[in-house]
């Protein structure tokens, strides 16, 4: 494969066999158990030929057809095992790997975004990728200073590819808003739209991940590879061995399980008051727990700008509705944009919808489980139930939508790994409005979020919400190159001095390897 298709009836077509070919694949059953064979083989056989096929289209197609098999990916913790076991490898496949582009097609990438003589910037450069994504794949290389390094290249056709599937979405607007009368689609789908197409702009994203990694610097829970080099379609940056945490969620001991949904908390608690950004993009292949004990967090695509950090309304509603405040909530959540104008919800049944979602942080310790998560899905998509009434008049205002997305997806990878540990701590420390007022977490969750607080610089420009990396060198960090590339890159002595990282928070403790860990 050396090309996404770009057209959108090809990829419609493609889309479309995945319902054809079940079908087809249920006609051949009935054939099989009318001949004799058990129906439980039988479906078995079905199901796993089903599950190879979603991987295989979906894959092939990338681009936001791949995002919505990743999506899927995480939450097929919410399905019954009988259904969701011969799905969860082909899903989870998707989290790390797709099928790759060809050896030929990457060096024209390389060529046209980093020169003819982009080879004399690496010692040495891997055809294999490493990793494949929806809109990208990683291959790994050495840097000419001698740095193991990571490089990102966009897919051919993914920019063509992600707008066609953002436009099939737009069009499906109207089904949305009669599935949910209460929500308002439109703005929602030009949220995503604007955040998703960002994806496309490698600079940008070597913005992102640079003030991440600065924000993290030294950190002694989390670690950040700092981008070394940026163009509009490749990114080059640290490579971090670990183990991802999808091998986690199939393999690891329960303390390694414990260890990555706790660092997975911090970390999406904390990046909002650290680098005024909020990762947006969690799904296992994003995540990897490193021999020293840390969380390696890659794919800075999907951000979340919010420089004034978490917003205090999240924890205070929270706060409101494990006291049982009714009315409160109510109030809050009509003066948000949740409640619709005009809508007649009752508060006492708010808090009934509301309160066994945040089982989570409603108790200092909680475990995570695929049986709490189904639980949950039945309770809130049964449409008989009172639960999923209420939801279906609820609004969700777009300044909230990638604070949900990464939510939603982090349960999921929580309840695939079956974390426990004290993740009410963790929000009482960074998420403002949620602990108990005056107390030490309340000021320092409030410190931590509080406007004019000191960030990493963002090299980027908005444009009336538009937002785009500011021009600049390819090269972002100094490195000592050879003499004989004639690439257009700008020489580091020439890209100006690197902004002194960021002082850590807390002094780094010394950690014993783990020795089960790569």
């Amino acid at each position: 494969m050396s090309d996404i298709p770009r057209r959108a009836v090809v990829r419609t077509a493609k889309l479309a066999t995945l319902p054809i070919g079940m079908a087809g694949r249920a006609t051949l059953g009935v054939g099989k158990r009318l001949g004799g064979r058990p129906a439980e083989a039988v479906a078995t056989e079905l199901q796993q030929r089903t599950a190879a096929q979603v991987f295989r289209v979906l894959g092939e197609l990338k681009g936001g057809a791949m995002k919505l098999g990743q999506a899927m990916s995480v939450f097929e913790a919410a399905l019954p095992d009988e259904v969701a076991g011969p799905y969860r490898a082909a899903l989870t496949k998707l989290q790390e790997a797709a099928p790759p582009l060809p050896a030929a097609t990457v060096h024209k990438v390389l060529a046209d975004e980093l020169g003819p003589g982009w080879r004399a910037l690496f010692a040495s450069f891997d055809d294999t990728p490493a990793a494949a994504a929806s809109i990208g794949q990683v291959h790994r290389a050495v840097w000419v200073d001698g740095r193991q390094v990571a490089v990102k290249i966009q897919y051919p056709g993914a920019g063509p590819a992600l707008l066609a599937d953002l436009n099939q979405l737009g069009r499906a607007a109207r089904l949305f808003g009669a599935l949910t009368p209460g929500l308002d689609i439109k703005p929602l789908v030009a949220e995503l739209k604007a955040r998703i197409t960002e994806e496309l702009d490698y600079r940008l994203e070597a913005a992102w991940q640079q003030a991440f990694a600065r924000a993290y610097a030294n950190d002694p829970d989390i670690r950040v590879p700092m981008p070394i080099a940026g163009a509009d379609r490749v990114i080059v940056s640290e490579w971090i061995d670990g183990v991802p945490l999808s091998t986690v969620i199939a393999h690891g001991t329960q303390e390694e399980r414990d260890r990555a949904g706790l660092l997975l908390v911090r970390f999406l608690y904390s990046c909002p008051g650290r680098a005024g950004l909020l990762h947006a993009d969690p799904h296992p292949g994003n995540f990897r727990l490193l021999p020293d004990g840390r969380l390696g967090v890659l794919d800075f695509g999907a951000v979340n700008r919010l420089p004034g950090g978490l917003p205090e309304p999240i924890g205070r509603l929270a706060r409101l509705t494990l006291a049982g405040d009714a009315e409160a909530v109510a109030d809050g959540l009509r003066a948000e944009g949740f409640i619709p104008a005009g809508a007649d919800i009752p508060a006492d049944g708010l808090l009934d919808y509301l309160a066994p979602m945040l089982a989570p942080i409603a108790a200092d310790e909680f475990t995570f489980s695929r049986e709490w998560l189904r639980g949950e899905a039945l309770r809130l998509g049964d449409w008989r139930s009172a639960a999923a009434q209420l939801g279906r008049q609820l609004n969700l205002p777009p300044s909230y939508l990638l604070i949900h997305r990464v939510t939603l997806g982090a349960i999921g990878i929580l309840c695939q790994l079956g974390s426990s540990g004290p993740f009410r701590a963790e929000m009482e420390r960074w998420q403002p409005g949620f602990a108990a007022p005056r107390t030490a977490a309340a000021r320092h969750a409030a410190s931590a979020n509080r406007p004019g607080r000191r960030l990493p610089k963002l090299d980027i420009e908005d444009d009336a919400g538009v937002v785009r990396a500011r021009q600049g060198p390819v090269v972002l960090a100094p490195a000592q190159r050879s003499g004989r590339s004639r690439s257009r890159i700008r020489p580091p002595e020439q890209a100006g001095p690197a902004e002194p990282s960021r002082p850590s928070r807390r002094p780094t403790p010394t950690r014993k390897p783990n020795a089960d860990q790569d």
